[in-house]
């Protein structure tokens, strides 16, 4: 059973919205899951954890939320050598460059990245099954 930990920073809830639906998909799938803010979390959590799915809306110019989960990605990134990788958040504007971005940043810290879920705003019933189907395929 894999060991699964979704860490996220939501502004309006949508990126949540999005954490609570795939840690229900992977929970369903028969994973191990804990999920929590990015406030809540700690980068020496990482090591314990075979899946680590990080969560944040797009902010700014397509950059990931800037006061939480930065600085803590940023700490993380040393720990994220050999690790899969999940990335997941909302957007507004744009395209999802600052998903494609942060998942080069991960490659670059020597993470395996396994995949990607974004949703437009509020996530719809479409975009909750799409997390859910994500989530199952992280355990």
């Amino acid at each position: 059973m894999a060991k699964v930990l979704i860490i996220y920073v939501t502004t309006t809830g949508n990126t949540e919205k999005m954490a609570q639906a795939i840690a229900e998909g992977a929970k369903g799938a028969g994973a191990d899951v804990t999920c929590k803010t990015v406030g809540e979390a700690s980068v020496s959590e990482l090591a314990g954890y075979d899946v680590i799915a990080l969560g944040s809306p797009a902010m700014g110019a397509e950059v990931i939320e800037e006061a939480e989960m930065e600085p803590f990605f940023s700490e993380a990134a040393g720990s994220l050598s050999g690790k899969k990788v999940a990335l997941f958040g909302s957007y507004d504007w744009g395209d999802g460059e600052w998903l494609r971005t942060w998942e080069d940043r991960c490659k670059d810290a020597g993470a395996e990245v396994i995949g990607s879920v974004k949703a437009h705003l509020e996530p719809d019933d479409d975009a909750v099954n799409e997390c859910k189907e994500f989530g199952a395929k992280l355990a």
